[in-house]
């Protein structure tokens, strides 16, 4: 019955962390996810400090695949020691997660003023003619968010670029997929999209922020299930001894009969 227990304990616990590798790895993709479609956008939000959370969970995710190598090996080799330590550092995991949830929300809530500070900047430089890195970015984002102008396409009236090409037109990238004749002009209106880009801007990276929260959270709640686990179905069943303590020796008494405690008192006497 106790092998069975033990037996037992350690199938879950090695089936915990192949299920705590998965989620390492998806942490990791989310991570890498977050910096790729930063770099879409970064001309729109110039505070490189929001990239933390996403850096603080790649190097999780990294390190637990580790960690969950020292887990299946304490759970294996029956370690008390490893086993605690892998505890440990787990609850040191969930701690730093809970910093990146909180970070998360601090970023998510900055995000509107800061691209409202910076879509005005770059929507001012735009150079259509010999685009720059800023123009790029421009007119990569209206063609993906299906957007024009920072709130609609008249936006592009009070731009410099428009005022110099005199041709009354706005870029080509804010031409609508279905209108294939459309060239920019704002004498066709309809052939624009009509919906500015600031706020869809501000819309994507506010979801960037939150797959990195709830990555963390998802995680962290993974973690508990393995904290609670290990003391639950392994330190109960691994086959040490709990305690270093001996037991009490009781000395085995005996019933004296009556001529012993007669000689006794007259010893004594």
């Amino acid at each position: 019955m106790g092998q069975c227990g033990i037996t037992s304990s350690k199938t879950v616990l090695v089936f915990l962390n192949l299920i705590f590798w998965g989620a390492a790895g998806i942490l990791c993709y989310v991570g890498a996810y977050v910096f790729i479609t930063y770099d879409d956008y970064d001309h729109f939000f110039e505070d490189v400090y929001t990239l933390i959370p996403a850096v603080v969970i790649i190097a999780v995710g990294a390190l637990l695949f580790v960690i969950g190598l020292i887990g299946c090996c304490a759970t294996i080799r029956e370690s008390r020691c490893g086993l605690a330590t892998f505890v440990i550092i787990l609850l040191l995991v969930f701690v730093t997660e809970v910093v990146v949830v909180v970070l998360g929300y601090v970023y998510r809530a900055k995000v509107e003023n800061e691209v409202d500070r910076s879509i005005q900047k770059v929507y001012k430089t735009y150079n259509g003619t010999n685009p720059d890195a800023a123009s790029r970015a421009i007119d990569y984002v209206q063609r993906q968010l299906h957007c024009c102008g920072i709130h609609n396409y008249s936006d592009w009236e009070n731009t410099d670029w428009f005022k110099e090409t005199k041709n009354q037109s706005v870029p080509l990238s804010c031409c609508r997929e279905t209108s294939s004749n459309c060239n920019g002009s704002l004498a066709y209106p309809s052939d624009l999209y009509s919906e500015g880009c600031e706020a869809l801007v501000v819309k994507k990276l506010q979801e960037i922020m939150m797959h990195v929260i709830w990555a963390a959270l998802a995680f962290a709640a993974i973690q508990n299930l393995e904290v609670i686990e290990v003391p639950d179905t392994s330190f109960q069943h691994l086959p040490f001894p709990v305690s270093s303590h001996r037991p009490r020796v009781v000395p085995e008494t005996r019933d004296l009969d009556g001529e012993t405690v007669r000689g006794l008192l007259i010893l004594l006497s």
